[in-house]
C-alpha cells in the first residue's frame, strides 16, 4: 500500500496525554509504537511524531515512547527540532544571545514577583517560560500584566495560554517556524502531512498539513477548522483520528463531524 501521508504531526498536552498530572495511556502508546515500527520497517502509513510546546527531553521521551526513530519532532514551540535519526537537537538559528537575555531577565522578574504568590515555572525550558498555579483562573488573570512589563522591559515575549498554562515564548518562534524547519529537514511539504492539535496554537498545525483532525476536547475554533472532530477525548481521539487517516490512505472517505 502507498501511503498518502509521510508523517503525522501531533500535538502532546490534550492529545498523546492529558494536560493534567494524570497518568498517560500506557497501552494506547503500545499501539501507537507498533504503528510506528510498521510504519518505518514498510512504508505504508504515516510516522506519528510531536509539535509541541513541551521541553525537548519530554518531546525526546515520547518520541522513544511511540518507537519514533526516524521523523523530527517540534518541541518547546519551535525553539527545539529534535532528529531521532542523528540524535540531536538543534536550536531555532534566529534564538540570538539578545533574546535569550530576555528570557532570563524575565525569568528573574517572575521569580521575584510571581513565585511567591504560588506561581510555578516548568522546568526544562531553554529559551521560553510556562507558568503554572494550582488555581488556574489566578494563573490566567496574570496574562496582561506579563503583557505589560515584558512590553516595558523590553523582552520580547509573546504570552498565550493552553487549558492550564501561560506560555511566555519568543515573539518571532512559534510552532509555525518549528514546522517550517521540519519541511526544511525532512524534505515534506504540506500535501505530505496530516496534523492533530486541540489548542488554538495547533492553528499553526492546522495551516501547514493536508489533514486535520481534533480530539473531542479541542477548542471550538480550531474544531471548526478541522477536516475531522473525533467523538473521543485526548489519546483515545488521536487512535480513532489515526483509523480515519489510515481509511484515507487506503481509499476510504473523510469528512467532518
Amino acid at each position: 500500500m502507498q501511503r498518502r501521508f509521510d508523517a503525522i504531526l501531533c500535538d502532546i498536552d490534550g492529545c498523546l496525554i492529558p494536560e493534567s498530572g494524570a497518568p498517560l495511556d500506557a497501552q494506547a502508546f503500545v499501539t501507537l509504537a507498533a504503528h510506528n515500527r510498521r510504519a518505518i520497517a514498510d512504508a505504508d502509513r504515516p510516522v506519528i511524531t510531536v509539535c509541541s510546546g513541551r521541553p525537548q527531553p519530554f518531546a525526546e521521551a515520547l518520541c522513544r515512547l511511540m518507537a519514533n526513530t526516524t521523523t523530527p519532532a517540534v518541541s518547546e514551540m519551535g525553539v527545539w527540532l529534535y532528529d531521532p535519526a542523528a540524535e540531536i537537537s538543534e536550536l531555532d538559528p534566529t534564538i540570538l544571545p539578545v533574546h535569550k537575555d530576555g528570557v532570563r531577565e524575565a525569568t528573574r522578574w517572575i521569580e521575584r514577583d510571581l513565585v511567591p504568590q504560588g506561581i510555578f515555572i516548568q522546568p526544562g525550558k531553554a529559551a521560553s517560560i510556562s507558568l503554572w498555579h494550582p488555581d488556574t483562573n489566578f494563573v490566567m488573570a496574570l496574562k496582561p500584566r506579563l503583557e505589560q512589563v515584558f512590553a516595558k522591559e523590553g523582552w520580547p515575549l509573546r504570552v498565550s495560554n493552553t487549558v492550564q498554562w501561560v506560555n511566555c515564548d519568543l515573539a518571532h518562534i512559534g510552532k509555525h517556524t518549528g514546522i517550517e524547519r521540519f519541511y526544511a529537514k525532512t524534505g515534506l511539504t504540506k500535501d505530505r502531512l496530516a496534523g492533530i492539535g486541540d489548542t488554538p496554537t495547533d492553528h499553526a498545525i492546522r495551516d501547514r498539513v493536508a489533514f486535520f483532525g481534533c480530539p473531542a476536547n479541542a477548542a471550538p475554533d480550531l474544531k471548526a477548522r478541522a477536516d475531522y472532530v473525533s467523538p473521543h477525548h485526548e489519546i483515545a481521539g488521536v487512535l480513532d483520528i489515526l483509523d480515519k487517516i489510515m481509511q484515507i490512505s487506503t481509499g476510504g472517505a473523510a469528512g467532518n463531524a
